[in-house]
């Protein structure tokens, strides 16, 4: 255990955007404890602050960038490699710009600035996260693996295998180590952005990165760099390594792991990083309340007027206000429909899988006041698709994102998943009505269909 740690006094840096090449003023300056770390807006009217967590993370292709409603901060990842490689915890970072500076297009300008800020100890303990089990993202040919530390090497050790093995200009190159702010200084934070010369191309013809050219950053053809020099004959990994560093901070605490990377990506990064903050926010709420659910099955019947054989919720693990919401659904054999769906074959009918995640919707709707008491019925479900048989012994991780929620109606995005396999998936619209509403329109409907 260690305690955290904030800068002791304030700095300054400038430079202008990767991206945009737009001018930005950055100033850092000290944060209390438990604030971690917190980029502000300064160039609008009313500054506004985002929090460098996963749930802030906003799309965008090869960097990393954060948002809070309409508002963006870009290509942030420079900047937080450096927060992690000096084992920072809580910062207050202002910027006049939506885009953060780039120079050198590495991390040791922002390392230079904030290591002779002088790091300060505070009182509060770190929170640290601590992998006990493997965690896996891929995509195609990309991987990565967070693995368990060892216990004779805790912290964090990365290792990175790029693979560019049909380009000459770069290779196969491999590198690996733990890191510390001793090992980030010297071996990673000088690596800097690479892009071969055909994309740097296609980007200037877009509008993008105009004010660059070889000297500002690696532009690499066949035959290495283009009127440049490598800093480090693995550059290209070790930048690899620096983005990844950064990435991982939007956990929000420090990772204690073996990560063993394969190609991989922001956008891979990034889905690591959710994965992780997901794990962290549960083992807090293990240690704070013994257990991971955010609603139990009585709180869910108090909710939900479903009862047995069509309660299809066990518990809830996370509620973000009324925009996103996980359940799970334990999937047994004592379940009633498997005795024909089928025999001999047992099979979670897909149209119970649609039920369980109607369900889930329906206690992310009742988050907002008032929607309280409402019932969630179906209007309409559109993009069904059944991607992986759920039988007995498999647990449903039911997912639901809210895409529109007025007075009287909603729209969810709708996942089911069992470990990392996607199961089904659908968009689902509902009508909110009264509990009273519900019943009367039951009965109007059966006077109907007598008639």
């Amino acid at each position: 255990m260690r305690l955290q740690k904030t800068i002791r006094e304030q700095a300054q840096l400038e430079g202008r955007g990767l991206f945009s090449g737009q001018h930005a003023t950055v100033r850092f300056r000290p944060a209390e404890e438990d604030r971690g770390i917190v980029f502000v807006r300064t160039d609008l009217p009313e500054p506004v602050q985002i929090k460098a967590i996963a749930p802030n993370l906003a799309e965008g292709p090869r960097r990393t960038c954060l948002k809070k409603g309409h508002v963006y901060i870009e290509t942030v990842e420079h900047c937080l490699a450096a927060i992690g490689g000096l084992q920072i915890d809580n910062l207050i970072i202002e910027v006049d710009s939506p885009e953060m500076p780039g120079p050198d297009a590495s991390a040791a300008e922002y390392l230079r600035v904030l290591k002779d800020c002088g790091v300060l100890e505070q009182q509060a303990v770190q929170r640290e996260l601590v992998l006990t089990e493997p965690v896996v993202v891929s995509n195609e040919d990309a991987s990565i693996y967070a693995l368990p530390p060892e216990s004779s090497q805790p912290g964090l050790t990365i290792s990175f295998d790029l693979d560019y093995a049909g380009h000459t200009g770069i290779g196969r190159q491999t590198y690996g180590c733990t890191i510390t702010p001793e090992t980030f200084e010297l071996h990673l934070a000088p690596a800097r952005t690479f892009v071969l010369e055909a994309e740097a191309r296609q980007f200037q013809s877009r509008g993008i990165g105009m004010h660059l050219g070889p000297k500002d950053l690696l532009v690499i053809d066949s035959d290495g760099p283009i009127r440049n020099s490598y800093r480090f004959p693995n550059e290209c990994v070790r930048h690899k390594i620096v983005d990844l560093v950064g990435d991982l901070v939007l956990v929000g605490r420090p990772v204690s792991a073996r990560i063993v990377a394969h190609r991989s990506g922001h956008a891979l990064n990034q889905q690591l990083v959710r994965k992780l903050y997901e794990m962290a926010i549960r083992q807090d709420r293990i240690a704070k309340e013994g257990t991971d659910a955010v609603l139990d099955i009585r709180r869910i019947q108090k909710i939900l007027p479903h009862r047995y054989p069509f309660l299809l919720v066990d518990k809830i693990i996370e509620i973000e206000g009324d925009t996103r919401i996980k359940g799970i659904k334990n999937v047994t054999f004592n379940e009633l429909f498997f005795q024909g769906h089928f025999p001999g074959t047992p099979i979670m009918p897909g149209v119970l899988i649609l039920e369980a995640l109607a369900q889930v919707s329906g206690l992310l709707f009742a988050q907002r006041l008032e929607h309280t008491g409402k019932l969630a019925l179906l209007l309409s479900m559109d993009g069904v698709k059944f991607r992986k048989p759920v039988v007995p012994g498999d647990q449903l991780i039911l997912c639901a994102e809210t895409v529109r929620l007025r007075r009287r109606t909603a729209h969810c995005r709708c996942t089911a998943w069992v470990r990392d396999a996607l199961a089904a998936e659908a968009e689902i619209k509902f009508m909110l009505i009264d509990e009273l509403d519900a019943r009367q329109a039951e009965g109007l409907a059966s006077d109907t269909t007598q008639q």
